[in-house]
């Protein structure tokens, strides 16, 4: 399972965690999870929210025991005690960065550190239960949107520090960040470190089928937007088939343009799968072209058959190899009130040579202006009709 994070305003680590709950982790499971590392004192709630008029989860953690701050290795080992096993694995990963990233900061020995504000149940609870929903969902690959940075300062144990806190920069190492207009602390430790343990990838929601979203809220309202993470759950699309192919190659030196035009395409127009030249340097000195014709096998006999007659050709040469393809879906879109194609790839999109031809001359516009609009009609979801699947040709 994929889970791509948007962190639309920031991240920490009560609001992936409620997320996770709102995209569908039984509360049950997350708190038993917490439950078998040790800690007391605590109880972990979950409750529906309105913010800006989107519905989100919030998490809250009722505390009975005051204590909060705690030495590293204390909390790597209460983490440790997490069940199942790989819940333990990426919370003591988690804890293990955090712990690293302050005795760097503060020249000590990791172990020894005292996790001030990040020692306390909350901190425990939010990277155990995070981990926990991450494995109750079965998500196998993170994938975060580029985190956003929060700007001015934030207080601290050791009084009052930069914004974003320097542990904070240094969890993120590796990690895609950009500027927010958002003032304080937008990502904190927390949430840096569970991505950091989960080994998050960053960009795009990658290839999926789109199974669940949920949305988790922070503690801090804000005057124009939802303060919200959401998540995104997916299925991995099947890998793209192999697929068995030949390409049939001539060269030819005493043929016009215009001939290899007709000849590439009469080919298409036969069943071939693409039609090619590439320029070439023949004995003596003549230049000439370079034929290519890629096919199916089955189709192969009757495709030579039409190049040596077309052509004139004395010869050719077969070659096997192998493709791999991957799926496409078509949507239309109107500019301007005619219709373009639009060809949707797993990771890109292109309007249709002939339709943006034909729109563009109607329109008086450029092609490039014709293909922008088309383009952005189509990410913005405002398609007419005629979406369709289907494979490569």
């Amino acid at each position: 399972m994929i889970c791509w994070v948007n962190p639309f305003t920031g991240l920490a680590g009560d609001m992936l965690l409620a997320a996770l709950i709102d995209a569908g982790a039984p509360l049950d499971r997350i708190r038993s999870a917490v439950a078998a590392t040790g800690l007391t004192g605590w109880n972990l709630t979950a409750e529906r929210i309105t913010d800006h008029g989107l519905a989100a989860t919030r998490v809250q953690v009722e505390v009975t025991d005051p204590h909060t701050e705690r030495r590293a290795a204390e909390v790597l080992e209460m983490a440790a005690r997490a069940a199942p096993r790989p819940v333990a694995a990426l919370a003591t990963a988690a804890v293990t960065a955090i712990a690293e990233v302050e005795g760097r900061l503060h020249d000590a020995d990791p172990a020894d550190v005292h996790l001030h504000e990040l020692g306390g149940h909350d901190t425990l609870v939010d990277i155990v239960g995070s981990a926990a929903a991450l494995h109750a969902l079965g998500v196998t690959d993170v994938v975060s949107a580029p985190l956003p940075l929060g700007r001015g300062r934030v207080e601290a144990a050791h009084g009052v520090l930069p914004c974003p806190a320097p542990a904070t920069l240094a969890l993120l190492a590796g990690a895609a960040v950009t500027g927010s207009d958002l003032p304080g602390e937008t990502v904190t430790p927390t949430g840096a470190a569970l991505l950091h343990a989960a080994g998050a990838r960053y960009g795009p929601p990658p290839p999926m089928t789109l199974d669940a979203t949920g949305y988790g809220s922070g503690t801090r309202r804000l005057p124009d937007r939802p303060n919200v993470v959401s998540v995104s759950l997916g299925s991995p699309l099947p890998s793209a088939p192999d697929e068995d192919v030949v390409v049939l190659e001539t060269n030819l030196d005493d043929v016009t343009g215009e001939l290899l035009g007709y000849v590439i395409t009469k080919a298409l127009d036969a069943g071939a799968l693409d039609a090619w030249t590439t320029p070439a340097m023949m004995k003596k000195g003549r230049p000439a072209q370079v034929l290519h014709v890629l096919t199916s096998p089955h189709q192969e006999r009757r495709l030579r058959d039409l190049l040596l007659s077309e052509t004139g050709a004395l010869g050719i040469r077969r070659v096997g190899a192998t493709r791999t393809t991957l799926p496409r879906a078509f949507e239309t879109v109107e500019v301007d009130g005619h219709p373009i194609r639009v060809k949707h790839g797993p990771y890109a999109a292109k309007p249709e040579h002939d339709d943006v031809v034909a729109a563009a001359a109607a329109l008086g516009l450029s092609l490039r202006t014709v293909a922008v609009r088309a383009l952005r009609l189509s990410r913005a979801g405002t398609m007419t009709t005629n979406q369709e699947e289907e494979r490569a040709q």
